[in-house]
């Protein structure tokens, strides 16, 4: 498959791993991109030193390219990107806030840059602010979303007719009638998410990745919107109670002291599943067990063969 995007990352395949808390780390980045997609370290909730560990490993274990998802909401935004202009990292993913400043020290360094977004205008102004490709996210996806709450669907195409650089899909996308779809929308390259969490080289909690296995297609919910802070996660006490505080029209100041740090992450790296944040996009209810890395990527670029055969049959 070569498309511009795989020319920009230097990947086989057009196929990028989406930068998760706790769980892009360089064991499942590294495999993603010897698989032939683009892996990604997620650098939220790391620090500089962390950040720079995982960059090295992940040097030790592949020679193909890599990227480094920073949200630059967080409170070392700066310093994050710094740590990836000094060693070099091939592509850079900036999410959740504003790119401007961080481009043309990216880019002056040689570093490919793409940007997620949420909406057409988002994708408007990072195209205007230099990135080489932008990552618009349906609202199917999980984790934390765009407050439009725009779906793949409808997104994707009006992205590609409003910018002239390459969009890659995201949001609901697992299997090879996801890419075809996504291609079909106009995209040129698709991230992936959930999918990468359940596999074998995902540091994800075993609960975790059962959890996901054994979601159906109503297992996930959204919080958070009283707020402006939306996240999709698998439905169980801990969204039960942010909802009934939402419900009693708690403060922003309330609803995050109930959420603190250890359940963000308790389900991720300890199998809390009832008061940890089970995060997960909607697609969960077609993942039915836990795969190779490999074998989750040949599946799905073999499977578009016969996708693409079924539509041309169509008359």
């Amino acid at each position: 498959m070569k498309t511009r995007v795989t020319d920009i990352l230097g990947t086989k395949y057009p196929i990028v791993q989406g930068g998760m808390v706790y769980i892009s780390k360089a064991p499942l980045t590294t495999a993603v991109s010897e698989a032939g997609g683009l892996g990604t370290i997620a650098a939220g909730g790391l620090t500089v030193e962390q950040l720079r560990k995982e960059i090295e490993i992940a040097r030790k274990l592949t020679n193909k390219p890599f990227g480094v998802n920073i949200p630059l909401l967080t409170e070392f935004a700066a310093d994050l990107v710094q740590v990836t202009i000094d060693m070099l990292v091939p592509v850079v993913i900036l999410s959740a806030g504003k790119p401007d400043k961080y481009i043309p020290l990216l880019k002056s360094k040689g570093i490919k840059v793409m940007q997620v977004v949420a909406t057409v205008s988002m994708a408007k102004k990072v195209e205007e602010a230099g990135v080489d490709a932008v990552i618009a996210e349906g609202f199917e996806g999980g984790g934390h979303m765009g407050l439009d709450e725009l779906t793949t669907m409808v997104l994707i195409p009006q992205v590609v007719d409003a910018v002239n650089i390459p969009v890659i899909a995201a949001g609901g996308i697992a299997d090879s009638r996801g890419v075809v779809a996504a291609l079909a929308l106009g995209a040129e390259g698709v991230q992936i998410g959930t999918a990468f969490a359940v596999t074998e080289e995902s540091p994800a909690h075993v609960d975790y990745k059962n959890a996901i296995i054994q979601a159906g297609d109503r297992a996930t919910v959204v919080t958070g919107r009283s707020f402006s802070m939306m996240v999709r996660a698998i439905k169980n006490n801990f969204t039960r109670q942010i909802l009934e505080l939402e419900k009693k029209g708690a403060s922003k100041e309330e609803i995050l002291e109930y959420i603190g740090t250890g359940r963000s992450s308790g389900a991720l790296l300890y199998g809390d599943m009832e008061e940890g944040s089970v995060m997960s996009g909607q697609i969960a209810g077609m993942i039915k067990d836990i795969k190779r890395v490999q074998d989750v990527i040949e599946e799905i670029i073999c499977g578009m063969e016969k996708v693409i055969g079924k539509l041309q049959m169509i008359k």
